[in-house]
């Protein structure tokens, strides 16, 4: 599924999918139930790679930053900034 993004630059789709943690890249935006969420960190593994963690920050509270953690085999929607569609 491909959605333009209303702020960004029109050429650049975003694509919404589901992935697990340790697939997440600095960038990607997560929603669940405390907002859509972005993330700036790159995710690691502790309990030897049964729980992944990753720092996030809210979109419309930047100063707002969290440590998010999932079962490693979880799935996340997760909308990704794509290539260029011309």
């Amino acid at each position: 599924m491909l959605r333009r993004a209303n702020n960004r630059d029109p050429a650049v789709a975003e694509t919404i999918t589901q992935m697990i943690p340790m697939e997440l890249r600095v960038g990607d935006h997560l929603v669940d139930e405390i907002g859509e969420c972005e993330v700036i960190g790159k995710p690691f593994s502790t309990g030897a790679g049964r729980v992944v963690h990753v720092r996030v920050r809210k979109v419309d509270q930047p100063d707002w930053t969290d440590l998010r953690s999932w079962g490693a085999h979880e799935r996340l929607k997760v909308k990704r900034a794509g290539s260029r569609v011309n």
